[in-house]
């Protein structure tokens, strides 16, 4: 449902933010995507919904080409960026009936929808009130809403446990899993080995826009026996 072939970003003709990496996500995966700060994770993901431009390579999303089929590629996704703080002046309700306007959600399911989520992270109280007066678990929990309104069949998440509390952070794991097992896929960064290790298929560890390690954690932690996965990790992204 992902694929990348030979794709790299340069930033102001120098820095090779992402490096010809390849990779695929299949549907029915939960692939992590781990790597130090700078290492070209989000650039990745914007390059992935099109809001970067990748200078060299193809991305290709649930079948569409993003740079030639860019609509259609970003129907197929629900993003969760590394931000929460964007339309700040509008009501939740608002916000959401926004979203669901731009993806073409209809009204009786995109009610339903909203009120089964805001339920799930507590937040169907908040929907009322100004996104300006919300925690940042609270703008993170509206933006996962927003982001999976429309069900689409590729979730790309960018650190989407952060801010967010322990309740709700286990009810988007189970809602990745019961995506992932309905032949979806979901590709999600996250700095938290522990989530990883209990979550994701697959994991992509990547260092300086070059893709280190592409494979299971079980594998992984089979080339350095009695090593804990965080050391295995600092080691190889540390050579």
């Amino acid at each position: 449902m992902i694929k990348f072939e030979n794709v790299t970003k340069v930033y102001n003709k120098t820095v090779r933010a992402v490096d010809d990496i390849s990779f695929n996500v299949k549907g029915g995966e939960i692939v992590g995507f781990i790597g130090p700060n700078g290492s070209g994770k989000t650039t990745t993901m914007k390059m992935l919904t099109g809001i970067v431009k990748a200078d060299v390579g193809k991305i290709i999303v649930n079948g569409f080409n993003v740079r030639k089929e860019p609509i259609k590629a970003k129907e197929s996704i629900g993003y969760i960026a590394d931000s929460p703080d964007m339309f700040l002046r509008l009501k939740g309700t608002e916000f959401l009936d926004l979203i669901g306007d731009i993806y073409h959600v209809p009204t009786d399911k995109r009610q339903q929808r909203i009120k089964e989520f805001a339920e799930r992270f507590e937040l169907s109280e908040a929907l009322s009130s100004q996104i300006m007066s919300y925690s940042h678990g609270m703008r993170q929990k509206i933006m996962v809403i927003a982001a999976l309104m429309h069900n689409p069949p590729v979730w790309i998440l960018d650190e989407p446990m952060v801010g967010l509390d322990p309740k709700s952070a286990f009810e988007l794991k189970q809602m990745m899993r019961d995506h992932a097992k309905a032949g979806n896929a979901v590709f999600f960064s996250t700095h938290v080995l522990e989530v990883a290790e209990k979550l994701c298929d697959r994991v992509i560890i990547i260092k300086k826009g070059n893709i280190l390690y592409d494979g299971t954690l079980e594998n992984l932690e089979s080339t350095s026996k009695n090593e804990s996965l965080e050391k295995i990790f600092l080691e190889l992204t540390e050579k």
